[in-house]
Order: structure tokens, then C-alpha cells, then sequence
């Protein structure tokens, strides 16, 4: 059974190959929402784009679903919603990734970098 590691928290688990990533948090009490996204999500749906984390081997996890692709595909294989992502090997995750580089490098943000 591939096992599941929370960078942030410290914490491995074992889970059944399959097991959707978003629901293995939860029953962990992972906190995968930064606020006011604990309030206000879409409740495993890929609507909203919330739980979004970062792996370190996108190979362990399912392929990305469209709408996985539409909401992070630009940041790279490394980003995945929880929400779509079923667990097939071991992987380490990174809940509430920040943005510290490459998010300017969306096509929404080309005018920023010329006024910069």
C-alpha cells in the first residue's frame, strides 16, 4: 500500500492504491484550506481550486482529470488539486504550497511584468 507524506505536519500514513488524496487529508485532520477557503470551497468538487498542494513525484499520482489541467496545469506537474488526485505510490505532499516563483509566469500576468 503506497504511503502518503505530509511534509508540513510531519506525518506518513498508509492508504489503499486508489485512495483519493483530498479524503486522506481530511481523515487525518490535515488542514489542506488556507482562510477563508476553510469556509468557503467547493467540498471536493475541483470547482474552486482550493486544495490545491505540491508533490514530489506526479509519477505516484493519477493522471491529472480536466479540470485538474484547466486550474493548475500552467504551474506544472509538481501542482495538483487534492480533490482529483487518487494516490497510486508513494508521494510527498506540501498542503498550502505558496506561489514563490513562477506564478507571474501566467499569461493573466504579462502586463504586470512589463510595468516591473
Amino acid at each position: 500500500m503506497p504511503l502518503v507524506t505530509f511534509v508540513k505536519q510531519d506525518l506518513t500514513v498508509e492508504v489503499p492504491r486508489g485512495a483519493n488524496l483530498r479524503q486522506v487529508a481530511l481523515d487525518n485532520n490535515i488542514d489542506l484550506y488556507a482562510f477563508p477557503a476553510k469556509l468557503m470551497n467547493c467540498r471536493g468538487r475541483g470547482m474552486c481550486g482550493t486544495c490545491r498542494v505540491k508533490v514530489d513525484d506526479h509519477r505516484a499520482l493519477s493522471p491529472r482529470t480536466f479540470v485538474d489541467e484547466q486550474k493548475l496545469g500552467w504551474e506544472g506537474k509538481d501542482y495538483r488539486l487534492a480533490c482529483q488526485t487518487q494516490v497510486l505510490g508513494d508521494v510527498a505532499v506540501v498542503t498550502n504550497p505558496r506561489k514563490i516563483a513562477g506564478w507571474m509566469n501566467h499569461p493573466t500576468y504579462e502586463r504586470m511584468k512589463e510595468g516591473a
